[in-house]
C-alpha cells in the first residue's frame, strides 16, 4: 500500500489531433465509416433534463437547452423518409436530456409505434417518467413489445451511482425500474465502467442487486444490461487511422455510425439537422443536412468520442 502516493494524473488531450477529418497528426489518412443502412434513428428530444450529473456527455441539466424540444411535426418527415427509403423495420430511439420532460415525448412515441417502428426510450426513470404511468400503461397495452426502455443506472453501488447523478437520484431510479419490470415493459439498464471495476465484477454486482429487488433481469445478457465506456472529450486517447482497422481487428461496419444518425433541433433553429450519433450533438463540424438523403454520407472517425467510445471501447447506444 503505498500511502500519501497520488494516483498518477489521466494525460489531456493533445490539441493538435482530431483537427483535419482526412488525416491524423501524424500524417495517416484518418478511418471512415460509410453508412450501410439506418437501423436506429434517434430522436434527441432536447437536452433539459431533472438532474445535472457529474459528467454528462451532452451537459444535460434542468437549464440546458440547446437542443430543445422536438414535436410531431419534426418527426414524421423522417418516418416518410425511412419509408421510401425501404427502411421502415428501423428501431427509432429517443434520447435526451431526460425524453420525459418533453411533453410531446407520447405522442411521438405512439406516432412512431403506430408506424410499426420498434421504439427504445433512454431515461432515468425518475418523476418525469412516473408521471406518465397512466399514459405508458396504455402504449404498452396497444404495442406490447415494441416499446423498450433503457433505464440509467451508473453502478451496482448506490454509492457510485450518487457520485455520478446524486444524493437523490438512486432510490428514486429503483423505484422506477421496478415499476417498469413488475409491469411487464421491456426494460434494459445502462451502467459505466468509469470505476476501474471489471465486466465479471460489474454483471456480478448488477445481478445480486437485480435479485435483491425481485427483478427477473438477467444482468449477464449484455443487450439487458449495457455497460458503456467512460467519456471525457479531454483526455488523451489515439486517433484513429485507415490502418487501425487491421491492428486493432476491428471493422468500420461494426461503428455505430455504420448504421444509425441522430435528429437534433438546435436553440434558435426552425429546422431539425442530422448528426451522425447521439455522441455528437453539438459539434458543426459532423453535421450532415437536414434529410436523411443528406446524411448518407461516410463520417470521418474526428472526435476523440469516436475513437474511445466506438473504436476502442465498443460502445453502441442502439438496442
Amino acid at each position: 500500500m503505498n500511502v500519501g502516493i497520488a494516483p498518477p494524473r489521466a494525460k489531456a488531450l493533445d490539441p493538435g489531433k482530431f483537427a483535419d477529418p482526412r488525416v491524423t497528426r501524424g500524417g495517416k489518412t484518418r478511418a471512415s465509416v460509410p453508412l450501410s443502412a439506418i437501423r436506429t434513428l434517434w430522436f434527441n428530444t432536447g437536452t433539459l433534463c431533472n438532474l445535472t450529473c457529474a459528467n454528462c456527455y451532452i451537459e444535460s441539466s434542468p437549464r440546458n437547452d440547446r437542443l430543445t424540444f422536438l414535436a410531431a411535426a419534426d418527426v414524421e418527415p423522417y418516418l416518410d423518409e425511412l419509408a421510401k427509403a425501404g427502411e421502415a423495420e428501423a428501431e427509432i430511439g429517443f434520447t435526451g436530456g431526460e425524453p420525459f420532460m418533453n411533453p410531446a415525448l407520447l405522442e411521438l412515441l405512439e406516432l412512431v409505434l403506430a408506424r410499426g417502428h420498434r421504439a427504445l426510450v433512454l431515461t432515468n426513470a425518475m418523476r418525469p417518467m412516473m408521471k406518465r404511468k397512466a399514459d405508458l400503461l396504455a402504449l404498452k397495452e396497444r404495442h406490447g413489445a415494441r416499446l423498450a426502455l433503457r433505464v440509467s443506472l451508473d453502478h451496482h453501488d448506490e454509492a457510485h451511482h450518487a457520485e455520478e447523478r446524486g444524493a437523490r437520484s438512486w432510490r428514486a431510479t429503483l423505484d422506477g425500474l421496478v415499476w417498469l419490470e413488475r409491469n411487464g415493459f421491456v426494460v434494459h439498464v445502462a451502467g459505466r465502467t468509469r470505476w476501474d471495476e471489471g465486466e465479471p465484477s460489474l454483471r456480478a454486482g448488477y445481478a445480486r442487486l437485480f435479485g435483491a429487488l425481485g427483478l427477473g433481469l438477467d444482468a449477464h445478457d449484455p443487450r439487458t444490461l449495457v455497460l458503456f465506456p467512460e467519456m471525457d472529450a479531454a483526455l488523451d486517447v489515439p486517433e484513429i487511422s485507415e490502418a487501425c482497422w487491421g491492428i486493432l481487428g476491428k471493422r468500420p461496419d461494426a461503428m455505430m455510425c455504420a448504421t444509425s444518425r441522430m435528429v437534433v433541433k438546435p436553440k434558435g433553429e426552425t429546422a431539425t439537422r442530422i448528426m451522425p450519433c447521439t455522441l455528437l450533438a453539438y459539434d458543426d463540424r459532423f453535421a450532415m443536412g437536414r434529410t436523411l438523403a443528406e446524411a448518407r454520407q461516410p463520417v470521418a472517425l474526428n472526435h476523440p468520442h469516436c475513437a474511445r467510445f466506438c473504436v476502442l471501447g465498443g460502445g453502441s447506444c442502439a438496442a
